[in-house]
């Protein structure tokens, strides 16, 4: 691994947490910049925290914010404890990945899962491939609504404005 990598970490909280908000966030911050001080390799570029009941990845802003960046180029690598961070249920997850993989930069996730970890980095048996298949096989059984997903999606990155 000669590159360097702009990583970020990424959080979703549920709605409770709203009442603990600036420890929680200082905690996560302070997480992902422990975690990256050793590797001269990984740029902690930010850390994106949303404490939220929102289910939907295009209503979760943090999230937003996160993907206008990757669409920007600023993120390599988007780390998070566990892939229950990145979509609350299977079909987010499938429209998320293709999203990120369609992408013109790529984009790589890691996460630290016990029992299904992904690291699309290092690629250990093909996991992006697979991820992907996965997302193109979820979105071919009704790609109106994937298509309803994406527009809702570019609404809320639209709606942050231009950095």
């Amino acid at each position: 691994m000669d590159k360097n990598y702009n990583v970020v970490g990424y959080v979703k909280l549920a709605k409770l947490w709203e009442r603990s908000e600036n420890s929680a966030i200082e905690y996560h911050h302070n997480y992902y910049q422990n975690k990256f001080a050793n590797y001269s390799n990984y740029n902690l570029h930010d850390v994106y925290i949303d404490i939220t009941g929102k289910k939907e990845t295009y209503k979760r802003m943090e999230m937003v914010r996160l993907l206008k960046d990757c669409q920007f180029g600023y993120v390599d690598i988007i780390f998070t404890q566990t892939k229950g961070y990145l979509a609350a249920n299977n079909r987010e997850f499938c429209y998320l990945i293709k999203f990120l993989f369609s992408m013109t930069h790529r984009i790589d996730i890691i996460t630290e899962d016990d029992s299904y970890n992904i690291n699309t980095l290092v690629n250990d048996d093909n996991q992006r491939e697979a991820l992907l298949k996965m997302a193109d096989d979820c979105i071919y059984l009704n790609p109106l609504d994937f298509q309803e997903w994406m527009n809702e999606l570019v609404r809320s990155i639209n709606s942050l404005g231009n950095d």
